[in-house]
């Protein structure tokens, strides 16, 4: 295959929600077309952050590499941006070395950054978006977009209701700022030039079947260490409102040890949160224009193939 077509190929990103197998369909894809992994979870760039995060071991990866995956210190305050510019960087190396880039992760928000570049903002007030994620958990996306609604109505008339991570970011810029995003308009820059390529594939299992995996991954997170794990990195001088610790997995173990909550309450909190995270993952892949979908999970030898047609047919796509 010459440079050219390789440059043309497309570049598959598995998402969806969280426990429903998309490393496997990434490591599988990797292996039938001669693809690496890169990483699109929000809490897998973090080093020490192992038994929430669902990291593939090395002896699991089949020889397939990694990429942004313990990239950044769990006390930093790690933004879509940067993962943006270090994904645009991988990628590009990866095609340069004549393989398929393959996107693998659930976090919708830093694809968009990726394809759908930021404008600059105000450093994040973790404080603020740790407020406005407990509206949203406790109230939902809807009742955050009456907020917009009634301090930037303009932007909140060009956002849908479900769209709870731009309603966020409308929020926390008017809030940070003082200024309303729809009378600032920032610039934001082009979007690299493999954008058009990059395709959506989302796993959307049985519901059920769904969240009875995630209660069970959460039961066996704790069986094996979880609270250890957070108590070791607390210890080593990681703050417990660590930007990392806001993760649905981590935030409820860091209550437990401050004394919040009882061990129990913990757990079950944890799976409640994740159970909720699956749902807003969803929603974000089915607000995303010209989503792919498969309806199992990805560790079935159907979502493969299912995976590889979704590939070939966009391949065979003329291209601008």
């Amino acid at each position: 295959m010459g440079s050219t077509e390789i440059a043309q190929l497309p570049i598959p990103a598995i998402v969806g929600p969280t426990a429903s197998g998309k490393s496997d369909l990434g490591i599988e894809l990797a292996v039938k077309l001669g693809g690496e992994v890169i990483n699109l979870d929000s809490v897998q760039v973090y080093r020490g952050l192992y038994v929430a995060t669902a990291k593939v071991p090395a002896r699991d990866q089949r020889g397939i590499p990694h990429h942004l995956i313990d990239i950044t210190s769990p006390t930093q305050n790690f933004t879509a941006g940067e993962y943006a510019r270090l994904a645009e960087t991988a990628i590009r190396e990866v095609v340069a070395r004549r393989r398929m880039a393959i996107l693998v992760g659930g976090t919708g928000f830093y694809l968009r950054a990726l394809v759908r570049p930021l404008f600059e903002s105000p450093e994040t007030d973790l404080h603020l978006r740790d407020r406005l994620r407990r509206v949203l958990e406790t109230r939902g996306a809807p009742h955050l977009h009456r907020m917009l609604t009634r301090v930037d109505a303009d932007s909140a008339a060009a956002i849908s209701p479900r769209d709870w991570s731009r309603t966020m970011r409308a929020l926390e810029f008017r809030f940070q700022s003082g200024k309303t995003m729809s009378k600032s308009r920032p610039n934001s820059p082009p979007p690299p030039d493999f954008a058009g390529r990059v395709i959506v594939i989302a796993l959307n299992p049985p519901r059920a079947d769904l969240y009875s995996k995630i209660n069970a991954r959460a039961e066996r997170m704790f069986q094996e260490g979880l609270v250890e794990e957070v108590q070791a990195l607390i210890d080593s001088g990681v703050p417990a409102d660590a930007k990392a610790f806001q993760a649905h997995g981590y935030r409820r173990v860091v209550e437990y040890i401050k004394g919040q909550r009882t061990l129990e309450a913990a757990l079950e909190q944890m799976k409640l949160d994740t159970r909720h995270y699956a749902k807003r993952q969803l929603s974000w892949w089915r607000s995303w224009p010209g989503t792919r979908w498969i309806n199992r999970f990805g560790n079935e030898p159907e979502a493969l193939v299912e995976a590889l047609d979704h590939i070939g047919e966009e391949a065979k796509q003329p291209k601008g």
